[in-house]
């Protein structure tokens, strides 16, 4: 069987983790979350998102440690849960995943030429894909180049906007009631990068040691960053009009009195959903890998370029569906569509971790956390907003279907 090679260390791993995360919460679903929670709202939606992350980070890296090899929570399913397990976790993986990419590369359009949205989309697919095919190395030094832009637009807004802070706004209920569970199960997208690390688990270099680090201190970085720029946010412009802006963090800059810093933060809101969108591709392709070999989806998507050891066909194959989404569909509901396949994907791993057992020496109670993960990736998935979570259930059990169909066709 063909393997990838372990090329990352812990600070690659990390940069590729913030790759994933950073960008998705700031320019994508801070309105919404803000129209669904609030004020107040936003900032306890931010926190609660953030500790249903950590627990299953914590489940993800235990998981990882134990099989390092590409798939993720695929893997972990049909190791710890039985195949059907698995293989529901890796179709909503690659089914969400594949409507994040969709989004984010909609997204990218947007920012950059909004009359022409749908071709620059398809232009950033294909350039991000030639980057990953290139090799996970080029991934990880095009991600490291793309965070620390991010990180520069992001402190930018943060300074310009600390001195207009209101804590009158900060008070201000606004939104329209739906509640923090609802913005919670939105935010979640914006996390849903930490485990990256865990599904590129075959190319990171002492896995036991590599993933149980770079996993929380990536997601510990992002969750300080989003809490700030939370706060700047909803003080600087109050929920209502935060939850009605198209381009919030731009808007902060304006409202600070510095009008002609926008296209900064614009250009940055580009570079920041591309590096999302580099590390999505990868992750999803290498899904696909690791299902292709086991047959739950076509075997051809099993290969491994002999010379940058990738999985290119199955990177391509994500790319072509990415860009037939991109050219055919809306985006309006992609993002609850992917946060509700992806938290049942997380609440498989955390039922996997469950059989981990107790691990003496750990100084967190690993399974009460993943327990707590568990019962909270299900809480948020049912509160998401109705179409969401039709579409990603329907697609889920469809999935399921194909499945205990399969035997019968062959």
């Amino acid at each position: 069987m063909d393997q990838l090679a372990r090329r990352l260390g812990v600070p690659d791993a990390v940069v590729i983790g913030l790759g994933s995360m950073l960008g998705a919460g700031v320019f994508v679903v801070f309105a919404p979350a803000a129209a669904a929670a609030g004020g107040p709202g936003l900032v306890a939606a931010l926190a609660l998102a953030g500790f249903i992350a950590f627990c299953n980070a914590t489940s993800s890296a235990r998981l990882a440690a134990r099989y390092p090899e590409s798939g993720g929570t695929y893997v972990y399913g049909r190791e710890r849960l039985g195949p059907f397990a698995g293989f529901l976790a890796g179709w909503g993986f690659v089914v969400g995943k594949t409507a994040s990419c969709a989004a984010m590369a909609l997204t990218i359009g947007a920012y950059l030429w909004p009359g022409q949205a749908r071709p620059v989309a398809v232009a950033a697919v294909l350039a991000v894909t030639a980057v990953n095919l290139r090799g996970i190395g080029k991934t990880a030094t095009a991600t490291k180049v793309l965070v620390g832009l991010v990180l520069a637009v992001l402190a930018l807004v943060a300074v310009a906007g600390a001195g207009d802070v209101s804590l009158d706004r900060l008070g201000d209920p606004g939104g329209s009631g739906r509640g923090v569970l609802t913005a919670a199960g939105l935010l979640f997208f914006a996390f849903a990068g930490y485990a990256r690390v865990a599904t590129l688990g075959e190319e990171v270099r002492d896995p036991e040691r590599t993933i149980p680090r770079a996993v929380p201190l990536a997601l510990g970085v992002v969750l300080a960053i989003y809490l700030v720029l939370a706060v700047v946010a909803v003080g600087v412009l109050g929920a209502d009009r935060l939850a009605g802006s198209a381009a919030p963090l731009a808007e902060v800059v304006t409202a600070a009195g510095l009008p002609g810093l926008a296209w900064v933060v614009r250009a940055g809101a580009t570079v920041a959903v591309t590096g999302v969108l580099l590390s999505l591709l990868a992750g999803v392709g290498r899904t696909a890998l690791a299902m292709a070999r086991r047959r739950d989806l076509p075997g051809a998507l099993a290969a491994v370029h002999p010379v940058h050891q990738v999985p290119h066909r199955a990177e391509l194959a994500v790319a072509a569906v990415v860009i037939l989404a991109v050219a055919l569909g809306d985006v309006r509901d992609a993002i609850g569509f992917s946060s509700c396949t992806v938290l049942v994907y997380y609440a498989i791993t955390n039922a996997a971790a469950l059989t981990l057992g107790r691990e003496p020496g750990r100084k967190l109670p690993v399974q009460a956390l993943a327990v707590l993960g568990l019962v909270g990736c299900l809480l948020l998935a049912v509160n998401l907003p109705l179409s969401s979570v039709l579409a990603g259930f329907g697609v889920l059990a469809a999935g399921a279907a194909w499945y205990a169909l399969r035997p019968a066709r062959r």
